[in-house]
């Protein structure tokens, strides 16, 4: 059975997908992930997919393009020529699965399941009703089984990568913690000079501290490492980046893809959580996890891109020192 996974959203996004993806290759001859742009370098991480299509939807990201008539038909011939028996089409908990299954019935999928809050008339042959406050990870694998994919014998539902390489060039020898400053919005971002102030408090606890980020984000990195830490900032691709966190003792991160990518190689997190969508939905899953922020702040679920409120009080009240405690209490916790 040749099945079509659909997750369009980001990095982050595309690695919570990851579970449900691994259900749909146990029972599939081959797997093809159709995802956007910003999701694609998660998507060639995934175990269980052998094809990915790329493809940026009008109805998604924080730019969407303009709807073009050709590129919607050249994209219905594209799942045509796939001749896919069945899709599952994933969604967050605030977007509707339906203009993504409108494409597929034209594209002449044979049976379409998702998540869906609006009644689909004919666009669904699977309806799935998500269970309340289920984590974005665990509604995925919910909506699979739902389709008939349930979770694998023996798969724990965690997230999951390829192996990445060794890193250890890129880092260096002897423990390290990894500090992530960037975020995908401003408004789930924890301020340079709170990174830079834990940087400096990590290093004179006596931790090596590495800073990563995208190429566009050096400046970030360079101001937050300031001479103290290793700048990895432009100098990791996706599968690097991964190596890097799986040997770190913790990654203190943002909401935002790299603080999955962590969860999925295993590795505990500090996650500075802005509220501005529910932490038990898009918290790392599955690994030990300590909270930072104020969950009952003014932006709390707005989804906000910006912070609405002066200040950012939400996560620019947490300290360094409340970051370097949590750190320590990460690793005791993983000692044996």
């Amino acid at each position: 059975m040749k099945s079509l996974v659909v997750r369009l959203d980001s990095f982050g996004d595309v690695l919570l997908a990851g579970p449900a993806v691994r259900a749909v290759a146990a029972r599939s001859s081959h797997v093809t992930l159709l995802c956007g742009p910003r999701g694609a370098d998660a998507a060639r991480l995934l175990p269980g997919v052998d094809e990915v299509l790329v493809w940026e939807a009008p109805w998604e990201g924080f730019d969407p393009p303009p709807v073009r008539p050709a590129d919607i038909d050249g994209l219905v011939g594209r799942l045509r020529a796939g001749a896919y028996d069945t899709a599952l089409v994933l969604t967050s908990f605030h977007q509707s699965p339906l203009p993504t299954a409108l494409l597929l019935r034209l594209a002449g999928v044979g049976r379409i399941g998702a998540d869906s809050v609006d009644h689909p008339g004919r666009l669904l042959d699977v309806r799935h009703r998500r269970l309340a406050g289920r984590h974005e990870a665990e509604a995925a694998l919910d909506t699979a089984a739902a389709l008939g994919f349930p979770a694998p014998p023996g798969d724990d539902g965690r997230l999951r990568v390829l192996p990445p390489p060794d890193t250890g060039s890129l880092t260096g020898n002897g423990p390290y913690v990894v500090l992530h400053p960037g975020a995908s919005a401003p408004a789930r971002a924890w301020s340079p000079h709170r990174c830079a102030e834990a940087v400096a408090l990590l290093t004179d606890a006596g931790h090596r501290v590495v800073v990563t980020g995208g190429p566009e984000e050096t400046g970030l990195t360079r101001e937050v490492s300031g001479g103290l830490a290793v700048d990895l900032g432009g100098r990791t691709s996706p599968r690097t980046l991964a190596g890097v966190l799986r040997m770190a003792d913790v990654v203190i991160s943002a909401n935002t893809g790299p603080a999955h990518l962590a969860a999925a190689v295993g590795t505990p997190v500090v996650s500075l959580f802005a509220p501005v969508v529910p932490a038990e939905r898009w918290a790392p899953y599955g690994v030990p996890v300590i909270l930072l922020g104020d969950q009952s702040a003014p932006c709390a679920d707005t989804r906000a891109l910006t912070c609405p409120v002066p200040g950012h009080p939400c996560l620019d009240e947490v300290t360094g020192q409340d970051v370097v405690r949590a750190v320590h209490k990460l690793i005791q916790e993983r000692q044996p």
